[in-house]
């Protein structure tokens, strides 16, 4: 796996870093069970402090796509990237709100276009 972060980018660094290891979990390069560069080898690899990288690993096993094993280190987790089943769950959550309120389903799907930032 190989990370790179573009210093130039508007982007913060730890959001480069977490951005691509979920597209590369995603594409199937990193599996469940792959053990990622502890915070300190990618830091200065990177050229980064420690915690630019930690906060994305931070933030990677909050959303569950990795999950640190204390002293043995971060692994991609065995769900990989549970972002879809976690979409689904507050899909399905909506569904059910808006039928409850009422809402006519065309009228549920502009609203959560309109969330997502799509335009008609």
């Amino acid at each position: 796996m190989m990370l790179l972060v573009d210093p130039r980018s508007a982007t913060p660094p730890y959001e480069q870093l977490r951005v691509q290891v979920l597209a590369a979990v995603r594409a199937g390069s990193l599996a469940p069970g792959d053990k990622l560069p502890t915070v300190r080898k990618l830091a200065d690899d990177l050229g980064l402090a420690a915690n630019t990288v930690a906060r994305a690993y931070r933030e990677l096993e909050r959303d569950e796509v990795i999950e640190t094993r204390g002293r043995n280190g971060s692994f991609i987790a065995a769900s990989g990237d549970a972002a879809q089943q976690h979409v689904q769950a507050a899909a399905a959550a909506f569904a059910a709100r808006a039928r409850k309120l009422g809402v006519a389903p065309e009228e549920a799907l502009t609203f959560a276009r309109a969330a997502l930032g799509f335009r008609a």
